[in-house]
């Protein structure tokens, strides 16, 4: 990173985050001398980024809206703690126009671009509008004022199927929809005017017809206040669920030269034609006949930023608070050098299984990957992990599910898939569910090192990314059971044998039962020695009607087994009565069996049951109504998303267990329906 700055460029500098976006900006502020205040909601107190920064303060309850999402406190706290300027991060109030202003009238400096450049980009219709009167092409659709339910439909009709509906103040993949034939239009409108009111406070809506082949490429740009902009290379964000990006590279990969210089090119003028000053992002789609299209302009730092530093040497939040400062750009553009290739992960709390559902819950346990101090990388690779929480902290449903963000960089693309796998088999994390399990496999598709890349890139390769597990239910079962005996027999190993819980009988071999869960099913296992001498490690293991023959060796969570005369390596954690294995990336989560468990199984087997945890946001049924077979019952919200829960088969509402606005946890069942 360039050290090319003054020794301090402001005294005090309030975050008006939260995350790892939040640690990250505090990072860069330690480095340059400048103080740095917190700010945390009734969630966040005890959260990584108010133990970093300088000062905390206090902001209200949990939900966003009472929040972070409130100007007058954040500047209150601002004023009181004698902060000079705000760094909104991403999301929460980042892209607010009216916030940006207020910063302004209350002398404080807001570490972005002005309101009338936010406001300009801020609403997607009106910025395809300007790019289109600049000649810059865009995407088809409909990006007019009228929001009538009925003009939009007609809209649609004209527009064509597949569209997208997107909120022109949204981001994220929130109030975004796909829409693929005419009957799912109006639903698909409530409920993306609903998650945009929710996110943004608007709900006006574009139409934009979907290119499902296209890829999606941005240009990072920097302007300055006296009128300068550089582009600092491309990225390739094209692999993404939920309209949401998963991976994001570094440049973009097989873009021509001459097609890359005339976007950057081109997100440059669009910044400068509405006096644009710091950091944003031009967002295209991009077709293999060399077609590119404008789609929005990000009035931010992004997510994906870190590739960028990663591959230019910079520090992006470095150079916002320059520009902020009244600085001119550190570079101008013959000065950029673009070297080798990044990729980034984004590993949230999610649920790959059930359509990338946020997960809620606690990191009980917690192993991250080797990363690299960057003042002494090798030529290799550098391993970044850019990330808000510690083991033991917990992912509510409040905010955005992201974790962390595993970032690396390698002299050569490939280099950097390659140590991107070996960082991911290393991350670890038991208790709440992640995509570290999914990650792991979509790095290692031969489609994507050959980057044959576009945005329905997951779709598309769904069956190799959801393939079976590498192990059978049985060997799973098998070495959870043997890690056990073994961490049973490390704790007692300074007992008495007669003070031990193993079955233990003076001259005959032990022979060790657990009862286990995984998928709401029990197994009894039973664990017997092969020899009558307990120092050779060896077992056979009984599961039902399968038997396996193996050999383990504990090293704190490492376990080296040979099953069936195959060697492997796996980790195993433990919390409670929760196990969690590890083997080839991924996860696999079982439990010692509990009395309380049966009705959970119960439960599962024949209930409606919450996907996810989250509020009832709407109730579209009531006692006694008569449903069809998907059939919309009820809206769960979590973390600004929204969830339909569908009738499975035909009948009756016999039971609502949930009113409307009641907050319930993963698993709860819902209501019952009598099927016809």
């Amino acid at each position: 990173m360039s050290d090319a700055t003054p020794a301090r460029l402001f005294n005090k500098v309030l975050i008006a985050n939260r995350g790892e976006i939040a640690c990250r900006i505090i990072r860069t502020c330690r480095r340059l001398g400048i103080s740095t205040v917190a700010v945390y909601s009734a969630a966040d107190t005890e959260a990584l980024h108010v133990t970093l920064a300088d000062e905390a303060w206090y902001l209200g309850p949990a939900p966003a809206a009472d929040s972070y999402l409130r100007p007058d406190l954040l500047l209150n706290i601002a004023k009181a703690s004698g902060a000079e300027a705000i760094h909104p991060g991403y999301g929460f109030l980042s892209e607010n126009a009216d916030f940006a202003q207020a910063c302004a009238e209350q002398s404080i400096v807001f570490i972005g671009p002005p309101a009338a450049a936010i406001s300009a980009m801020g609403s997607k219709s009106a910025a395809k509008n300007l790019m289109t009167a600049a000649g810059v092409p865009v995407v088809p659709g409909f990006h007019e004022d009228e929001q009538d339910p009925i003009h939009l439909r007609q809209a649609a009709e004209r527009c064509g199927f597949p569209l997208l509906l997107k909120a022109v103040a949204g981001g994220g993949g929130k109030g975004m929809r796909l829409v693929l034939q005419l009957s799912e239009f109006d639903e698909a409108l409530a409920a993306a005017k609903r998650e945009a009111k929710a996110a943004f406070g608007d709900d006006v809506m574009l139409l934009e017809r979907y290119l499902p082949e296209a890829r999606h490429i941005e240009v990072q740009v920097f302007c300055d206040q006296f009128g300068q902009g550089v582009y600092l290379a491309d990225r390739d964000c094209s692999v993404q669920r939920r309209q949401q990006k998963v991976l994001e590279e570094a440049p973009a990969p097989n873009l021509a030269p001459h097609i890359a210089a005339a976007m950057g090119e081109a997100a440059v003028r669009a910044a400068q034609a509405i006096d644009y000053c710091g950091a944003g992002t031009v967002e295209f789609l991009y077709l293999d006949d060399g077609q590119f299209f404008f789609m929005e302009m990000n009035t931010r730092l992004q997510v994906e930023h870190p590739v960028t530093e990663l591959v230019t040497g910079l520090d992006l939040v470095d150079w916002q608070l320059q520009i902020a400062a009244g600085l001119p750009l550190p570079l101008s553009q013959d000065q950029v050098r673009i070297h080798g290739h990044a990729i980034e992960a984004r590993i949230y709390a999610e649920d790959p299984a059930q359509q990338f559902l946020p997960a809620s819950g606690s990191l009980h346990y917690l192993h991250e990957p080797q990363t690299d101090n960057p003042s002494h990388v090798t030529p290799d690779a550098i391993i970044r992990l850019d990330t808000g929480v510690r083991q033991g902290d917990s992912i509510g449903i409040y905010y955005d599910p992201l974790i962390a963000k595993l970032i690396v960089w390698a002299p050569t693309r490939e280099g950097a898939l390659h140590h991107l796998a070996r960082a991911l088999a290393q991350y670890r994390i038991g208790g709440v569910r992640t995509n570290i399990g999914f990650l792991s496999r979509l790095v290692a598709s031969p489609a994507l090192y050959s980057a044959e890349l576009h945005t329905r890139f997951i779709a598309e390769h769904e069956a190799e990314l959801f393939a079976p597990a590498p192990l059978s239910r049985s060997q799973q079962l098998a070495l959870v059971g043997v890690f056990l005996l073994l961490s049973e027999s490390a704790a007692q190993a300074d007992t008495s044998p007669f003070a031990g819980n193993q079955g233990w009988w003076l001259n005959m071999p032990t022979r060790r039962q657990f009862e286990l869960v995984q998928d709401a099913q029990r197994y009894p296992l039973v664990i017997s020695p092969l020899s009558d001498s307990l120092q050779t490690n060896t077992w056979q293991v009984q599961l039902e009607e399968t038997q396996h023959q193996l050999s383990a060796r504990l090293n704190e969570d490492r376990l080296d087994a040979t099953v069936d005369q195959v060697p492997l390596r796996c980790y195993v954690a433990r919390y409670e009565h929760e196990l969690w294995m590890f083997y080839q990336g991924q996860r696999f989560d079982i439990q010692l069996y509990q009395p309380h468990f049966d009705s959970n199984i119960q439960a599962a087997a024949d209930s409606l049951t919450a996907p996810m945890p989250g509020v009832i946001s709407q109730l579209k049924v009531a006692v006694g109504d008569k449903v069809a077979a998907g059939q919309t019952l009820l809206i769960m919200e979590a973390m600004k998303m929204e969830h339909a829960i569908r009738a499975p088969t035909a009948g009756n509402v016999a039971e609502l267990y949930y009113a409307q606005g009641c907050q319930v946890a993963a698993g709860c069942e819902l209501l019952r329906l009598e099927s016809d």
